[in-house]
């Protein structure tokens, strides 16, 4: 089974810059798209998702915001839209959706860019410590796992390509960093991490500003926490930089399973 996990940076704009293509090439069983910003009447008219796949799309309230998406080439029952809890309780920023396909679970997250602004660094927070303690239940689950997404922090300093110079950067901040660590001590694995191992830095998301692309100036920020029982089941994991930045800014990060 191959799962794809991927911030396509808008799907309108994706869609221009061809990512049907990797629709068809990538050939995955389960997509996980982030920061989709459409609502359903805002796609070309012309332009349907992928044929045969199942699909449930939650986009956020605010046009041009935020969004996730998940498609699968087999039926899929949809648990729960959002985390809940007191921050944006009602999911109204479109970050969270939890599919069940077979006996398999798979948290779709987006989780929130502090910004560089204050306010917006308390709301991650805050909606961080909510979110971990939202999936911690189905750690201990008997079933395969799967949490994605483009959450928004870069573990260690393999994970980014300036440590000393993003130290006070919002995705980069000592507190943030570890709390990913305590998200790991709870049980989740780090699907790429394990896989190629530690002193090896691969990104998932480069910025548009001073050539990073070109320089390999990156940040992984895009990941697959599995639970015990999924981490048995990987073959591979592989970030695709090659071909998906010319869709997004971010790379597709694609999870290959034994199941």
């Amino acid at each position: 089974m191959r799962i794809v996990s991927w911030n396509v940076n808008g799907i309108r704009a994706a869609i221009r810059k061809g990512i049907d293509s990797y629709f068809q090439s990538l050939d995955a069983d389960i997509w996980m798209l982030q920061e989709v910003r459409a609502l359903p009447e805002q796609l070309p008219k012309d332009w349907d998702w992928p044929d045969g796949y199942s699909l449930h799309l939650h986009p956020a309230e605010k046009k041009g915001y935020s969004g996730v998406a998940t498609l699968s080439k087999d039926s899929m029952e949809i648990v729960q839209v959002g985390k809940g809890g007191q921050y944006d309780s009602t999911d109204s920023e479109g970050r969270v959706i939890v599919s069940k396909h077979g006996e398999m679970i798979c948290i779709n997250t987006y989780l929130p860019s502090g910004s560089n602004k204050a306010e917006r660094q308390e709301f991650k927070e805050s909606w961080m410590e909510e979110w971990r303690q939202f999936i911690r239940p189905y750690l201990d689950l008997n079933t395969p796992v799967i949490v994605c997404g483009d959450l928004n922090i870069a573990h260690t300093e393999d994970d980014i390509w300036n440590p000393k110079g993003n130290a006070k950067q919002s995705g980069f901040l000592p507190h943030e960093r570890e709390w990913f660590s305590e998200l790991l001590n709870d049980g989740w694995q780090d699907a790429f991490r394990e896989f190629i191992g530690e002193g090896v830095k691969t990104y998932s998301w480069w910025s548009n500003r001073g050539q990073a692309r070109v320089k390999d100036r990156g940040w992984r920020i895009d990941y697959f926490l599995l639970n015990p029982v999924a981490q048995k089941m990987v073959k591979s994991v592989s970030i695709k930089r090659e071909g998906g930045l010319e869709i997004s800014d971010h790379a597709p990060v694609i999870l290959d399973l034994e199941y």
